[in-house]
């Protein structure tokens, strides 16, 4: 690993997209080059956390074929839900980690479990360390306040709602902005002064707790200002 000097904290949040289909392709690149960085001389180490999606397990294979077959990282996988974790196991997998990858799914589901289990604590040890965390729809919006979820039924039927998320980066966001648009939008626009939306195969860049810019695989990424009900869209200018 990269010595005793202390790495900036990074995210990758990306909104959505199929890393089975290869469509995230471009930001897997630079989330490969990162955990290359922060491995130095030594063959870089992925941990793949599906939490999210009940630990599916053709979900990691999807993850495995692009990051060892394209990128020769090394992947593993912390399997948490059917199963009570080795909580020695586990954190040896976290101390060998140079990225954490959050899959999607059920972001709710997956905050209570991590919480649960003791996990949460592990991947925020790892984070605070300089370890790249990257995650693609719940996987990129639970580290934030304010989260638009599909993972709570509402009373009225509604499918997303807004969700308390880990509140580590602030800010109010949505993933898969391109389909959630017109709903996400009215939520802003009647409760918040400013929001982020992020398409499917596009991702936020965020560095010590800041978002500093944005990457794309076809994908965009948005600053939403309200201004006495008025939404200005800003695209956020590319990191790389």
């Amino acid at each position: 690993k990269q010595g005793t000097r202390q790495m900036k904290k990074r995210i990758i949040a990306i909104g959505g997209g199929e890393i089975r289909e290869r469509t995230t392709l471009e930001i897997d690149k630079k989330i490969a080059e990162f955990a290359k960085e922060h491995a130095g001389e030594q063959r870089a180490n992925a941990l793949f956390i599906p939490t999210a999606s009940h630990d599916f397990m053709p979900y990691y294979n999807s993850f495995h074929k692009v990051y060892t077959g394209l990128f020769d990282i090394k992947t593993d996988v912390a399997l948490t839900v059917f199963r009570d974790p080795n909580l020695e196991h586990l954190k040896e997998k976290f101390r060998k980690a140079d990225v954490i990858y959050v899959g999607g799914g059920d972001t709710v589901f997956m905050i209570e479990h991590w919480k649960k289990t003791g996990m949460l604590s592990m991947i925020e040890e790892a984070y605070q360390k300089g370890v790249l965390l990257a995650g693609l729809s719940a996987g990129a919006i639970c580290w934030f306040s304010d989260i638009y979820t599909d993972s709570l039924k509402t009373e009225d039927g509604a499918q997303y709602a807004m969700f308390q998320g880990l509140n580590w980066i602030k800010g109010i966001i949505s993933p898969h902005y391109g389909q959630r648009m017109l709903d996400f939008d009215k939520i802003v626009c009647y409760n918040y002064s400013c929001a982020y939306g992020i398409e499917d195969n596009g991702a936020l860049y965020i560095e010590d707790d800041e978002i500093v810019g944005s990457i794309s695989s076809g994908g965009k990424a948005y600053r939403i200002v309200n201004t006495d009900g008025i939404l200005e869209k800003r695209e956020i200018e590319k990191a790389f």
